[in-house]
């Protein structure tokens, strides 16, 4: 054996040894953060992994098992039209609307089958950061004016993180894209077929995660009042898809469909309940159809395998550091606070780095900053907090790693950052 080669695993071990042995774990404030951390994993896994990541694996599976690559090239492409790329990247994650974990399979199905380093990493940030209803949200607590500044910071972001990781990245991605097997471009169902077979997927995703609205009255309040019957409604129609144009068995599609709906009305309270009855159903009934469908679901198997671990590692840690809303972890809120004050460069980059590493899902991000601005935070960092939060976490760095590797991944959360922290500072002094 060659001793010199084992000595990272050999410092791996003995660090976490020595974490361990001299772990203060009588301090009140890391038994608060440890039970912080088991918290937020409980919280993630009730929450946020059956009705919001399963549809997201499932849909990137999809992606990679039906969507010809010869689409995705030509779409979004290292040479696409840029105008194109970037444009159907921007909209396409401005339409999805989900958080910064649920957002990575279907990042990483994209780049995987040929999308250029710039449209890719452009989806990456556009999916949680141009989000709709937050962006209405953030007008109605926060006001319009900080809403307006976040909408339009938003889409510039995408843009311009996508133009510059593109142009930093050229040569590798020249590479990359040479690399690639040559494209597929036939077979499969129809055009017309896949499309609603994916918006159907997309407004399950959508209306099952669908976010409480402050207001009394209007079309937010209308669709979170039905989000359960449009669910229902895109479910019925991707089973029809399923039988009519992917061919597959109407029996088992029915007696899943009857399943789920028995579940859904018996246990009104409880979605999850009918929503894993009719994932469950669907994997088996694809799988034991054979063909494409049994390469979906091993797609969707594989994204899950190399996903999930990351994700639980970066909630627990995420949770152990900065805790959640409610409670404190290692790191003492009241730092956070006492540094986000004003509008200097330091308080923006505080509220940058720290909305990067924290975990917010779908619409926690607003509630959250209106205390911190209840507690003095400045409007230019409280911006900076709102255009790096939903976009990055610990967790989402992990998975984005896994997939790009280090260099990438550290210029994406430093263009992130620096952009958040100049948006912020520019904005603060133009509102002061």
């Amino acid at each position: 054996m060659e001793w010199r080669n084992e000595w990272k695993p050999f410092a791996a071990i003995l660090a976490g040894f020595l974490l361990l042995y001299f772990a203060p774990v009588d301090s009140a404030r890391v038994q608060q953060a440890v039970y912080e951390a088991l918290a937020l994993m409980h919280w993630y896994a009730r929450e946020h992994v059956i009705l919001c990541l399963i549809p997201a694996f499932v849909i990137a599976g999809a992606m990679a098992a039906y969507v010809n690559s010869g689409a995705i090239i030509r779409f979004l492409g290292g040479e696409a039209p840029q105008p194109i790329a970037y444009g159907v990247a921007s909209v396409s994650g401005t339409v999805l609307a989900v958080c910064s974990c649920t957002i990575l399979p279907l990042f990483a199905g994209i780049y995987r089958m040929g999308a250029g380093l710039g449209p890719a990493t452009a989806f990456l940030y556009s999916g949680p950061a141009i989000n709709i209803l937050a962006i209405v949200l953030t007008g109605a607590v926060l006001g319009p004016q900080l809403a307006i500044a976040r909408a339009v910071g938003a889409i510039l972001f995408a843009l311009v993180i996508g133009v510059l990781m593109q142009g930093i990245f050229r040569r590798e991605e020249a590479e990359r894209q040479a690399a690639m097997p040559p494209p597929d471009t036939g077979g499969g169902p129809s055009i017309g077929g896949q499309i609603v077979f994916f918006a159907a997927m997309i407004a399950v995703l959508v209306f099952a995660n669908w976010g409480e609205p402050q207001a009394d009255s209007g079309l937010w309040v209308f669709l979170y009042e039905n989000q359960w019957i449009l669910a229902g409604a895109a479910g019925v129609v991707l089973a029809v898809v399923l039988v009519t144009v992917f061919q597959m068995k109407p029996g088992p599609i029915a007696a899943t469909a009857a399943v789920t709906a028995i579940l859904a009305f018996a246990f009104p309270d409880h979605p999850e309940i009918a929503f894993v009855a009719a994932i469950a159903g669907l994997a088996v009934t694809a799988a034991r159809h054979g063909g494409d469908a049994a390469q979906w679901m091993e797609e969707t198997w594989g994204f899950t395998k190399q996903i999930v671990p990351l994700l639980a590692a970066g909630v627990l840690v995420a949770g152990l550091l900065l805790g959640r809303p409610e409670g404190e972890g290692l790191i003492p809120g009241h730092w956070v606070e006492a540094a986000v004050g004003g509008n200097s460069i330091r308080a923006n980059v505080v509220a940058a780095v720290a909305g990067a590493f924290m975990y917010f899902a779908t619409l926690t991000e607003v509630p959250i900053l209106q205390g911190l601005i209840g507690a003095g935070m400045g409007q230019g960092p409280a911006l900076a907090l709102l255009l790096a939060g939903p976009a990055l976490s610990l967790p989402n760095m992990l998975v984005i790693y896994s997939v790009l590797g280090a260099r990438k991944t550290l210029v994406f959360i430093v263009l992130v950052v620096m952009l958040a922290t100049l948006s912020g500072f520019t904005y603060g002094t133009l509102v002061s």
